[in-house]
């Protein structure tokens, strides 16, 4: 199903630093209110060095948590939770609007073969995606795993993910003129760091996966191998510089960006689930 645009705006064209979490325990989905004023008053102790802050209070940052319905891929998957930190200027008004800090949401698309084999008062939500300041991202993942018992890791992407990453998002048919597919690669064993980037035409690069994916709708890894190889190929071909012996870092698409430090960008809303189905597998792998 497609994901209603206007509800997911917030997620396009932000850079999002990946998590994979363990499931949750004991976590309620009724109790979110609640959840949102102990992670605030949790947030205040904190910045306040350990002193003691009473539940309730206006601490200068506001905690929202919400449902987000949209973001699921299955009537078995969890719908997706966002946790929205916000100030509120001690000069301003009460009506005057929260300036938004950092964003974080909990996500599982098609998670449903790890969700089944899960005790039913775990919740799985194995996709944490982070906007904001580290600070704040450390302060909201130790109350979540001190309050659920979950475990937060960084996830990172291997360079044969990346690939899997540029194939796939190379041969999207997009609704609007798309950017150049492009591939960032860092040579090895240099005195000093050398990056080379790789731009290819959105269209050479469709044409070319058209030519090398046999069956529409499906991707084996010897599709992914044969047009990475051709792209080494053309390269060496200009260049004389063989890419396969270099460290695949980053790509680009018109669907999405994705860098091998686990910090993605989301472009176009009509492949979001296709994106976030992928990284929930990652995320899963990771956990298993």
């Amino acid at each position: 199903e497609s994901v209603d645009p206007q509800k997911t705006a917030f997620v396009l064209c932000k850079a999002w630093t990946l998590y994979s979490v363990t499931p949750l325990h004991g976590f309620c989905r009724a109790r979110l209110r609640d959840y949102a004023r102990l992670l605030s008053a949790f947030i205040a102790a904190e910045k306040q060095k350990g002193l003691a802050v009473e539940v309730g209070v206006e601490l200068g940052i506001k905690v929202a948590l919400s449902s987000l319905a949209e973001l699921r891929g299955s009537e078995l998957d969890q719908a997706a939770l966002l946790v929205q930190l916000s100030s509120r200027s001690q000069a301003s008004s009460r009506n005057s609007e929260d300036k938004l800090l950092w964003s974080g949401w909990f996500c599982s698309m098609f998670g449903d073969d790890f969700s089944e084999n899960v005790p039913e008062d775990f919740t799985c939500l194995p996709l944490f995606l982070t906007h904001g300041a580290e600070s704040y991202t450390s302060l909201v993942g130790s109350w979540f795993q001190k309050t659920f018992d979950c475990c937060f890791r960084r996830l990172a992407i291997s360079p044969l993910n990346l690939s899997w990453m540029v194939a796939m998002w190379a041969g999207c048919k997009l609704d609007r003129a798309a950017s150049a597919v492009e591939l960032v690669f860092s040579m090895p064993c240099l005195s000093q760091p050398l990056d080379i980037s790789y731009a290819i035409h959105p269209e050479d690069a469709k044409a070319l996966w058209d030519t090398v994916q046999k069956t529409p709708g499906e991707i084996t890894q010897g599709e992914v191998d044969v047009f990475m190889d051709c792209l080494y190929a053309h390269f060496h071909r200009h260049f004389k510089i063989h890419l396969s012996a270099a460290k695949l870092v980053k790509v680009s698409t018109g669907v999405a960006s994705a860098h091998c430090d686990g910090i993605v960008k989301i472009l176009h809303s009509q492949y979001l689930p296709e994106v976030l189905m992928l990284l929930t597998e990652l995320a899963i792998s990771q956990i298993q």
